[in-house]
């Protein structure tokens, strides 16, 4: 007998969950219809919200990726942080206002900015901590709610406090860019502040070394037209900096 479309709908939500993810391939043959239904009936259910589609098939949404400790952030890639967060601080001059999110990337741009005038805004404390020996940089803390995994402040408080600002530049970092699918971060919190950092900037720097190209992470907070410029490293093909162009984003390079 024929599965409705609602039942159907209701076991895909179901396999999901209890494995985690699922491919659609599978899907096709457990529900047997095309695999074209399918990933209609994934589309569906990713705007209703009961799933995340991934790359061939979905996950749930009850099973998010939690986030990296920032002492693994730390020497995940570290080079090439290092060598975007010194391109990034290229784009730094006397009297600007910035926002430096809670990402290691942002971390080595305060280690290495020049003692100049300058207003920094961080959700970060190692940012803060980073640049309260520069004494010219003046430096404001979003306050909120600590998240001791990232040693940033996320929350309502910190949204609230990032609407009584508006800034010149951002220097963000993500987990995920996809061509089709925008900026996207590890949890829900991290993409709320990240959206509203974004919100408040007049120009918006994505810092970003090539393992995070290509990724749909859990939680969409951009579109790539909200993105002026992504800084990577010298790993990016040369594809993939044309494909970016083509939807009006600068690439630059890291040396």
């Amino acid at each position: 007998m024929t599965m409705l479309v609602a039942e159907r709908h209701e076991m895909i939500v179901r396999l999901v969950n209890e494995r985690g993810s699922i491919r659609v391939s599978e899907l096709s043959e457990i529900c047997n219809v095309t695999e074209e239904t399918i990933r209609r009936d994934l589309d569906r259910l990713e705007e209703a919200g009961r799933l995340i589609r991934s790359h061939g098939g979905a996950v749930s949404v009850s099973d998010p990726q939690p986030e990296i400790p920032y002492l693994e952030r730390e020497v995940t890639r570290m080079e090439e942080k290092k060598r975007i967060a010194k391109q990034a601080v290229a784009y730094i001059e006397p009297h600007d206002r910035i926002i430096l999110d809670a990402s290691t990337t942002a971390w080595y741009m305060a280690a290495i900015v020049p003692d100049i005038p300058l207003t920094v805004l961080t959700n970060s404390i190692k940012v803060a901590m980073e640049l309260s020996t520069k004494e010219k940089v003046e430096v404001i803390s979003t306050g909120g709610t600590l998240a001791p995994r990232s040693l940033s402040f996320l929350g309502p408080s910190a949204e609230r406090s990032l609407d009584q600002y508006h800034v010149d530049k951002v220097f963000l970092s993500c987990k995920g860019i996809h061509l089709e699918r925008g900026i996207s971060e590890s949890n829900e919190m991290q993409a709320l502040v990240k959206k509203k950092m974004i919100n408040i900037s007049d120009k918006v720097f994505l810092l970003a070394d090539t393992s995070k190209i290509g990724v749909q992470a859990f939680t969409y907070f951009a579109a790539l037209s909200q993105i002026d410029e992504i800084i990577t490293d010298d790993e990016v093909d040369a594809l993939t900096i044309r494909q970016l162009e083509e939807k009006a984003i600068k690439v630059t390079v890291a040396p």
